[in-house]
Order: C-alpha cells, then sequence, then structure tokens
C-alpha cells in the first residue's frame, strides 16, 4: 500500500483567495485531481492524507472523496494538528470541514489544544506515514517549503503544482 500526503497554501497564499468560484480555483483543483488520479492510477497509491488545513488540504480532501466513488480500495486519513483545529472557523467553513472528517476513513487527531507547533508536528507525523507527497506550493517561505524540505531529507519524492502557473515539478 502506497501512502500519499498532501502540502500547499491555504487560501491567502492562493492567487483566487478564498474565491472559489474563481476559475483560476476550478482550473488549480483539475490539475490537483489529474495529480491523484495519477498516483491511483499509475503509481499503485491507495491511501492519502490530509492535513484538514484550509485551502489545499481540504480540496484534496473533497476530491480523494469524490474518487472513492470510482476507486473503492483507496482510503482517505485526516490528520489533526489538535482537537480545536476549525475553532476560530466561520460556520460554513467548520460545516464543511466536519463534512469531510465524517467521510473519512480514519481521523487521527495529535493533540487536543493548538500550541504553536502542532502545525509542524501533523507535517512531521504525515511526512514521517508517507511514501510521496503532492505539494500546491508557489516557492514561498512558511510551513509548506518546511514540509517539502523535511519530505526531500527523508528521500520522499515529492511533486509540486504551482498555484498560479499549473506547472508541475518534481524534486
Amino acid at each position: 500500500m502506497a501512502v500519499c500526503m498532501f502540502t500547499g497554501h491555504r487560501p491567502k497564499g492562493l492567487p483566487f483567495g478564498y474565491n472559489e468560484r474563481d476559475s483560476r480555483c476550478k482550473k488549480l483543483k483539475k490539475a490537483l485531481k489529474k495529480l491523484i488520479l495519477n498516483k491511483i492510477q499509475e503509481e499503485n497509491t491507495t491511501a492519502f492524507l490530509s492535513g484538514m488545513a484550509l485551502g489545499t488540504d481540504m480540496f484534496a480532501a473533497e476530491i480523494v472523496l469524490k474518487l472513492k466513488r470510482k476507486f473503492r480500495n483507496i482510503t482517505l486519513t485526516a490528520v489533526l494538528p489538535c482537537r480545536t483545529q476549525s475553532a476560530r472557523w466561520n460556520r460554513e467553513t467548520i460545516v464543511r470541514y466536519d463534512h469531510i472528517l465524517a467521510r473519512c476513513d480514519k481521523v487521527i487527531i495529535l493533540q487536543d489544544e493548538y500550541t504553536p507547533s502542532c502545525m509542524q508536528k501533523r507535517n512531521s507525523y504525515m511526512v514521517g506515514h508517507s511514501d510521496s507527497v503532492i505539494a500546491v506550493w508557489s516557492g514561498t517561505e512558511g510551513g509548506t517549503a518546511n514540509t517539502i524540505r523535511f519530505a526531500i531529507d527523508r528521500h520522499l519524492p515529492v511533486t509540486v503544482l504551482d498555484p498560479t502557473t499549473l506547472r508541475i515539478s518534481c524534486r
């Protein structure tokens, strides 16, 4: 069983922000779906991990859940940094988050309360339990860059989808 994890920008780091009706968002999701399909069909990936952050993580989780209708052997595990991850989100986003979690095959909660290091702990956990990474990343510094570096240090193949150009690169 091959495991792939997702990492990537939150809405503020994406060219379309929170506007998922924007054509750039639709194109990004379509490109992300193609990468996930390639993992399933060409690389025999059957398990996916999402950290369930806003933006990339939730987009990827929703795509995997839709693909589970066709590929019944794939699984989605949500790896939550803390039980209170969604506490400050708006009601609509919390409903969406809860809907995704309810359909996951497994939910792993790494700690009860938020701490400054809990996101990094989540990312480290996912890298340590994965065989490959799909990243939506523009090349900027931050959590996604740190996760990519950590994955490369662990010799995991990383497929990067640039959210602005939609170019794909492998690291």
